[in-house]
C-alpha cells in the first residue's frame, strides 16, 4: 500500500524574521528510522531575548540529524551550524558553491562576535574555531538545478532564489508530490542578481513573510533618492552614513555608486566602504561573477570590477577606520552592521549622528529592538557604546534596496502553484507580517496558508 507521509516540523523562523530551522523527516512504521533533514540552522537576531534564544539546547538531538540543507549564507540562516556540529551533528551539509564560499567568510567573522561577547559576559562561547572547522569539513555544495537523491526516498532540487549570491530555493520530492522551503526570496529585478525563478510545481510550501504586510517603492525610485541624499550631503558638506548588511547590500550599493560616478551623475568624493567582512564577501562576488545577471554580465565585458570607482576606498583595518576622521567633508560612510546592532558603524553613528549636516540612510530591514530601528522609528535620544547621543541627523529610509520579496510579489510567486498547492506555511516574518501574508494568500489565490507555532509539527500527504 503507497502511503508516503512527511512531517515538517518549525523549530525557528516562527513568529520571528530570524532563526530559521525547520525540520523534514518521512514516516515510517514504528521501530524504523526515519530520515531527518534540517533546513537552515539560522541566528536570532534582533530584541533583548535573541541572545539567550541562541544559547539554548536545540529541541532535537543534533546527533540523530542525517542532512543539513543550507537555503544561503545570511547569519539568520547559518549561524548556529556550528553549533550544532558542537552539540553531535556529523551528518552532510549541502548549498550552492557560492553560499560554501560565503558561509566561510561570514562564520569566520561570526566566532569573532560570539568569542567576544562570551569575553565580555564571562560565559562559554556558542562554538570556537573546531566547531566551525568541522562543519565546512561537513559541507558539500551542488549546482542550481541538479537532482541529488537523499536517503529515505527524497530528491532535492535547488533553485535560484535571487535573493543573495548562491541563495536557493530548496524543493523536495517525496512520493508523488513536492514540498518547497523558500528560504529568503529576492525582490527581482535586483541590480546584480537573477530574478527569482518561478515554481509552479509545489504541493507544499514554506515560505518567508518579512514584508509580508506592505509592498516597496518603486525600484527606480531607490536610486533617485540615493542620489538625492548624496547630492544632500555634498550640498551641506556633511557626512552620510549608510548602515549595510555586509552580503549583498553592500554590493548592492557599491554596483550602483559605480554607475552614478562613472555617468557622472554624482561628483567624486570619498567613500570609504568601512567593513573587512563587506570587503572579503566582495571578494568572493568577483570569483563567481558568472551567477549574476545578463545586465552585469555585459558591463562586466567594458569594466572588469563594477564593484569599484573611483573615490572608493577600502578600510580594512582599525586605524584606517580611525583615520576617516581626519578627511574633510563631504564623504559617505558604508559599514555593517545593517542594523546598527554591532560593527564599526555604531562608532560612526556616535561620532556624527548629533550633528544636523548628517545623515543616517537606512537601506534595509531594521528589526524590533536593534538600535537601528529604535532610530528609524523616531528616537530622539540613543545610547550607542555607552554614551547618550542627540539624534539630530537627518534620518531617511529607502526600502526599496530590501533583498525580500514584498507582500505583492510573495502572492504573485505563490501563484504559479495555485492549481495543485494544499498548505502554505507563511514563516520567517514578525507576526502580523506573516499573519497578513497568509490572509492574502486565502483570499487572492483560494489557497489553505497558516502560520504554524514554534515547535508546531504537521504531518503532509505525499500520494
Amino acid at each position: 500500500m503507497n502511503n508516503k507521509k512527511i512531517k515538517v516540523t518549525f523549530y525557528g523562523g516562527v513568529g520571528w524574521v530570524t532563526g530559521a530551522n525547520f525540520l523534514l523527516e518521512n514516516v515510517v512504521p514504528e521501530g524504523q528510522k526515519s530520515t531527518k533533514i534540517l533546513i537552515d540552522c539560522g541566528m536570532f537576531q534582533g530584541g533583548e531575548d535573541a541572545s539567550g534564544m541562541n544559547y539554548e539546547p536545540f529541541h532535537y538531538n543534533p546527533a540523530d540529524i542525517d542532512i543539513l540543507i543550507i537555503t544561503h549564507s545570511h547569519a539568520d540562516h547559518i549561524g548556529r551550524v556550528p553549533k550544532l556540529v558542537r552539540d553531535g551533528f556529523q551528518g552532510k551539509i549541502y548549498s550552492t558553491e557560492a553560499s560554501y564560499d560565503l558561509a566561510e567568510v561570514m562564520l569566520a567573522d561570526s566566532l569573532k562576535i560570539v568569542s567576544y561577547e562570551a569575553k565580555k559576559k564571562d560565559i562559554d562561547p556558542l562554538y570556537e574555531r573546531e566547531d566551525v572547522e568541522r562543519a565546512m569539513q561537513l559541507w558539500k555544495h551542488i549546482p542550481y538545478h541538479n537532482q541529488l537523491e537523499l536517503p529515505g526516498g527524497f530528491s532535492l532540487t535547488l533553485h535560484d532564489a535571487g535573493h543573495i549570491l548562491g541563495s536557493a530555493m530548496a524543493k523536495f520530492k517525496y512520493g508523488d508530490k513536492n514540498i518547497v522551503f523558500t528560504g529568503d526570496i529576492g525582490n527581482s529585478p535586483d541590480p546584480l542578481l537573477r530574478d527569482t525563478e518561478i515554481i509552479d510545481d509545489a504541493d507544499y510550501m514554506i515560505i518567508e513573510s518579512v514584508y509580508g504586510d506592505r509592498n516597496h517603492e518603486d525600484r527606480e525610485e531607490r536610486i533617485v533618492k540615493l542620489k538625492n541624499a548624496i547630492m544632500e550631503t555634498v550640498a551641506k558638506k556633511g557626512i552620510l552614513m549608510i548602515p549595510s548588511f555586509a552580503l549583498e547590500r553592500t554590493q548592492n550599493l557599491l554596483y550602483i555608486l559605480n554607475d552614478l560616478v562613472e555617468s557622472g551623475e554624482i561628483p567624486h568624493i570619498p567613500v570609504f566602504l568601512d567593513s573587512p567582512l563587506g570587503i572579503n564577501i566582495t571578494d568572493v562576488f568577483k570569483k563567481h561573477t558568472h551567477l549574476l545577471n545578463e545586465q552585469v554580465q555585459q558591463k562586466l565585458q567594458s569594466d572588469d570590477d563594477v564593484f569599484d570607482f573611483p573615490g572608493l576606498k577600502e578600510t580594512y583595518s582599525i586605524e584606517d577606520s580611525k583615520s576617516i576622521i581626519r578627511v574633510p567633508n563631504p564623504k559617505i560612510i558604508i559599514s555593517s552592521a545593517g542594523m546598527s546592532h554591532a560593527g564599526r558603524i555604531i562608532h560612526h553613528e556616535k561620532q556624527y549622528l548629533d550633528d544636523p549636516e548628517n545623515m543616517l540612510l537606512f537601506v534595509g530591514y531594521q528589526a524590533v529592538g536593534t538600535a537601528g530601528r529604535i532610530i528609524q522609528d523616531g528616537a530622539k535620544k540613543i545610547n550607542l557604546l555607552g554614551k547618550e547621543i542627540d539624534i539630530k541627523a537627518t534620518v531617511q529610509t529607502i526600502s526599496g534596496y530590501s533583498a525580500h520579496k514584498d507582500s505583492e510579489h510573495l502572492v504573485e510567486f505563490i501563484s504559479h502553484s495555485a492549481h495543485r498547492l494544499q498548505k502554505v506555511f507563511v514563516c520567517m516574518g514578525e507576526t502580523k507580517s506573516s499573519l497578513f501574508l497568509v490572509q492574502r494568500v486565502r483570499d487572492y489565490l483560494g489557497v489553505n496558508a497558516v502560520a504554524p507555532d514554534v515547535d508546531e509539527s504537521v504531518v503532509l500527504d505525499m500520494n
